[in-house]
């Protein structure tokens, strides 16, 4: 197909039924997604396609907690702590 003969498609070389092999261009995957404090990967954030991940549950694109999706367990611990730290004096 010519319309997606592009760099913004990964190439894939894939086996078919006859025995040979084809090139076939397919959508690249998004970047995971990273901690806004300290930039690190987030985990239990998918990095599925757009089109893929609207039709995925909530609790399944990120996780049930405070600033999920967001911060990084250790970041959101140390927010927590601090707020609660500051409300206390």
């Amino acid at each position: 197909m010519k319309t997606r003969r592009s760099r913004s498609y990964r190439r894939i070389m894939v086996k078919v039924p006859g025995g040979t092999t084809r090139l076939v261009y397919k959508k690249r995957k998004p970047d995971r997604a990273v901690c806004s404090s300290c930039g690190d990967v987030l985990k239990g954030m998918s990095s599925m396609i757009h089109s893929k991940l609207k039709n995925t549950a909530k609790s399944k694109k990120r996780p049930e907690r405070p600033y999920g999706g967001v911060l990084c367990s250790k970041c959101m611990r140390k927010l927590l702590i601090s707020k609660v730290r500051s409300e206390l004096k």
